[in-house]
């Protein structure tokens, strides 16, 4: 991107839980209420809305609840949570081309008490649409849901890199613990051990169900304006180094089996690229990364593709909490999806800003640089905020 800096000014959540009592619009409206009000603006000032395609909540009607007025700008972003990061970088592009002056990004669902999306849906394979037509390559059989498409690739991983569950546990070990310092989470006060991830039921083998990330109700909200604004508003603000989305060579709905190889996420790698080249950063350069971790087996893959490790490598960079608070590079300090909540990424995002303001509960050291990643398996987006 280029014109004038965006960044990050605002954020707000609602409280995570498994059933909320109230309607995804109502929770949208309050986490864009909390929002502002840390930014210290009002819904007069904003212009501009971004969410999901899978938002049960038109942005119209956000703006009527929360009484924004005019809008400039309006923007939805398809593939499920590779649109989290996404949505800050159409609000950004919105900033720096003078489209809107203050855009709000929001996800607000009841993904626990509502519609869950790990239920099997067998009308997926009989859709007369191009993602019906792929998937009738395997819903037909079966294959339904995103734990089992996530496990035909952790199978394959493992047998090329001799990775085991094991090193998967460890991922999940790892972000149980920091949610069990994090009062925000949903697993506060209780974390789990490799013995009780090993000893958790099967999903889809080889993912136990402390593999996959949680079901939740609530939202999240965030304001981008311009960074020379930003710095007059009540909060320090996060500074949007870089920002871009990828799809991959072959790319399917987390079911690219048909490309070459199928133990890597090529669509994360562009991703990676683009931010790398646009920030002028390397990976030594970050200090901490939110990386979307709705299956386990997926962060090592980001790992590698973004070069912090080698192919194959993951395994290794992990073990000994390397990833944990105070190694190498430490993960999701919030909890992630796993541990904090799964409101499909965006709370990563504001976890983010929350370290680059150095106001989170699990605060990283002399933290300048966070890295940020979308859904994987899908086309997807990523961050780096900046202070």
């Amino acid at each position: 991107m280029s014109g004038v800096p965006a960044a990050i000014a605002g954020i707000g959540a609602t409280e995570f839980s498994k059933e909320s009592g109230r309607s995804e619009l109502r929770l949208a409206a309050e986490s864009v209420f909390a929002a502002l009000d840390d930014a210290g603006l009002a819904p007069s000032d904003v212009d501009g809305l971004v969410t999901y395609t899978q938002d049960a909540n038109q942005e119209i009607a956000v703006a009527r609840e929360v009484g924004i007025g005019d809008l400039t700008f309006f923007s939805r972003v398809h593939y499920g949570g590779g649109a989290a990061c996404g949505t800050v970088m159409h609000a950004a592009m919105a900033v720096e081309t003078g489209a809107a002056s203050t855009v709000v990004c929001y996800r607000a669902f009841n993904e626990r008490s509502g519609r869950r999306f790990g239920i099997p849906d067998a009308r997926l394979g009989g859709d007369p649409s191009s993602q019906g037509l792929e998937m009738s390559w395997h819903v037909p059989y079966g294959l339904m849901t995103p734990a089992a498409w996530v496990a035909m690739f952790a199978r394959r991983y493992m047998h090329v890199y001799g990775a085991t569950s094991e090193d998967f546990g460890r991922v999940a070990v790892a972000m149980r613990r920091h949610a069990a310092t994090n009062p925000a989470a949903w697993f506060h006060g209780r974390p789990i051990t490799l013995d009780d991830h090993q000893a958790s039921k099967w999903i889809v083998e080889p993912l136990h169900l402390l593999d996959c990330c949680q079901e939740s109700d609530g939202a999240v909200a965030l304001v981008v304006t311009s960074a020379e604004r930003a710095r007059d508003l009540r909060r320090s603000p996060a500074v949007i180094a870089a920002a871009a989305q990828g799809s991959g060579s072959g790319q399917m709905m987390m079911t690219s089996y048909y490309r070459d190889d199928m133990t890597g996420l090529p669509e994360m790698g562009v991703v990676g690229r683009r931010l790398w080249e646009r920030s002028g950063l390397t990976p030594a350069d970050i200090q901490t990364a939110i990386l979307y971790d709705h299956f386990t087996p997926f962060v090592l893959t980001q790992l590698e593709e973004l070069g912090f490790c080698g192919r194959g490598e993951a395994k290794d960079f992990i073990a000994g909490g390397g990833i944990e608070l105070g190694g190498r590079l430490p993960v999701n300090p919030h909890g992630g999806q796993l541990g904090e909540a799964y409101i499909h990424g965006m709370n990563g995002i504001a976890e983010a800003v929350r370290q680059i303001r150095g106001t989170s509960v699990n605060q990283v050291a002399d933290v300048a640089n966070v890295l940020v990643t979308a859904g994987t398996g899908v086309p997807t987006s990523g961050l780096i905020l900046t202070t």
